[in-house]
């Protein structure tokens, strides 16, 4: 196996792709160049925000590139004008054209917080919580090819959970980091050649829709379970609320904390539309 360094270039946005970062760093796997989003504007006053995977790079002396566009090699020049060996993609949310995947020598892998060819798309955690389906928790290490979540798997890992369901903010770190972790172990092995890559079962494959600010929507007088997945599987964005008739008017009401006991779904800490969060007792009797 060659000693020499791999030239990597890592795709990657959010949160959620620091965590494979943090991992990578860890095991002394540390990227040549990251590519990101470019910066947005974000909150209220909308000011130009970097993302995290930018402030991350930028804390680590790692170049970064943050290109509008990945149409074509004028886009990002610094990929397909040099001799790359790998390139690595974990929540980039923008899918590689062909002409890039062919850029490195040894391919594209991609981090995928499912066990493929289960819960396919942009939702896999969110979705195996409010679905119910622990069974698809896990992570996969896919090679790229260029339809969404296809290519062939390169390693799995499932995750065993101490309980279930838990919050997606949870399990989004769990995952990732896990994910992180795995590709740390094929990452030599690939670029070896001694990992032979497993065509998924596509006839058995799953999909998942992107997450919208209406999926957050429960009716307490629903099954009480499947309010609490949907409670956990909307943890942080966009959250879990409701709507109540009270004092003649029908109020929309975002849940902050919430219990499952007993076969009963009740609400902890909420925040009534135009007040401050309050316990559910406190607004009950208001």
């Amino acid at each position: 196996m060659s000693t020499a360094k791999p030239s990597i270039a890592f795709f990657g946005t959010p949160d959620l792709a620091v965590f494979v970062l943090e991992e990578l760093k860890r095991a002394g796997m540390m990227p040549n160049v990251i590519v990101t989003a470019p910066d947005r504007p974000a909150g209220r006053s909308l000011k130009l925000t970097q993302p995290p995977v930018r402030l991350w790079a930028d804390e680590h002396d790692i170049a970064v590139i943050q290109p509008a566009g990945l149409t074509n090699q004028e886009e990002v020049p610094e990929l397909g004008n040099s001799e790359w060996d790998l390139f690595i993609v974990a929540a980039y949310n923008v899918i590689l054209p062909e002409w890039l995947l062919a850029v490195p020598k040894k391919g594209v892998l991609n981090v995928h917080p499912s066990l493929l060819p289960k819960l396919r798309g942009p939702s896999p955690i969110r979705t195996a919580i409010r679905k119910d389906v622990q069974d698809a928790v896990g992570v996969t290490i896919l090679a790229l090819d260029t339809e969404v979540d296809h290519g062939p798997i390169v390693a799995q890992a499932r995750v065993e959970l101490p309980e279930w369901p838990v919050k997606g903010r949870a399990l989004d770190e769990l995952l990732f980091r896990e994910g992180g972790r795995l590709l740390a172990e094929v990452i030599p092995l690939w670029l070896a050649g001694e990992i032979t890559p497993e065509e998924q079962e596509h006839d058995v494959a799953t999909t998942t829709h992107k997450i919208r600010k209406a999926d957050g929507e429960i009716n307490l007088t629903a099954d009480a379970y499947d309010n609490y997945l949907s409670y956990c599987a909307m943890d942080g964005w966009p959250g879990t609320f409701f709507f109540i008739e009270k004092n003649g008017k029908r109020v929309r009401v975002k849940v902050v904390d919430a219990q499952y006991v007993s076969g009963s779904f009740t609400p902890v800490r909420v925040i009534p539309e135009g007040k401050h969060e309050m316990s559910w007792t406190a607004f009950l009797g208001a």
